[in-house]
This record gives structure tokens, sequence and C-alpha cells, in this order.
């Protein structure tokens, strides 16, 4: 963000522009500019897998609770073929529903301890990287009036 803020006041300078004295805010303008095009990068590079986690933490219980439901419904196709209701008959389709059921639960809870774990640190960083733009602003702006002067 530094070296952004830098480069595009050398650039302007290069341009023949004036960097101080009247055009201070134009160029601080810029440089503020730059400064949240490299924000922006970071920040979209940070949350790039974040939409897969949330997906998985919404979509897995449902995607589980859809296997229930078809284990269970062979279970009540074998009771139908067979005309019993022996645990043997049963059995398969039940423990088809609970391990889909697992398989939905266990890929969803650690994709949203996750995800908000990743969303905090997140938020923090983006809270530094404001911080920091404004007290690199601050400096551009002093540097600025110190060559003017």
């Amino acid at each position: 963000m530094a070296a952004a803020a830098a480069a595009e006041v050398e650039l302007s300078r290069q341009a023949g522009l004036h960097v101080a004295g009247e055009h201070r805010d134009s160029t601080i303008m810029r440089a503020q500019a730059a400064i949240g095009a490299v924000q922006s990068s970071l920040a979209r590079r940070l949350s790039g897998g974040m939409q897969f986690l949330a997906s998985v933490g919404s979509t897995g219980p449902f995607i589980g609770l859809f296997g229930t439901v078809y284990g269970i419904m062979n279970s009540f196709i074998n009771i139908a073929n067979t005309n019993t209701t022996n645990l043997a008959v049963v059995a398969p389709g039940i423990a088809e529903a609970l391990l889909a059921t697992a398989i939905g639960l266990f890929a969803a809870i650690p994709a949203v301890i996750f995800y908000n774990i990743f969303a905090r640190r997140i938020a923090a960083y983006n809270q530094r990287l404001d911080s920091f733009s404004s007290e690199l602003l601050v400096r551009v702006s002093r540097q600025l009036d110190q060559s003017a002067g």
C-alpha cells in the first residue's frame, strides 16, 4: 500500500503535475485511490475461499438430510418387497440414513467453524488495513506539505 501511494505521487511528479500546494488534495485523492485498489485486491484474495466454506456449511446438513430420506425410503421399499418388518430388512436402509446424516454433519460443522474463524480474522485484518491506510495518507499529506513549504 505504501509502495502504491509512493508510486502514484512519483508518477504524478514525472507527468509534470504539481503535487503540492493547491494541487495537494488531488494528489492525495490519487494516492488514496491507489491504496484503495491494493486494499481491495488484498481483501478479495483473503476472502476467496469463504464462499466455498459458506456453501458447504449451509448445504451439508440438507445433503445429509436427503441421504437420510433416501435411506429410510429404501427401508420402506424393502419392507414392501419382503412383506416383513424384520430388522434384517430394515437395518441396511437405516444404516445408510444414519451414515448420510453423519457425513452431512461431518462436512458442515467444520466448515461453519472455520468460516467463523476466518471471517473474524479477515474482518480484523481489514480494520488493520483501514488504520494503516489512514496513517499512510496522513504521512503522504505531511510530506506534501513539507515539500510545498
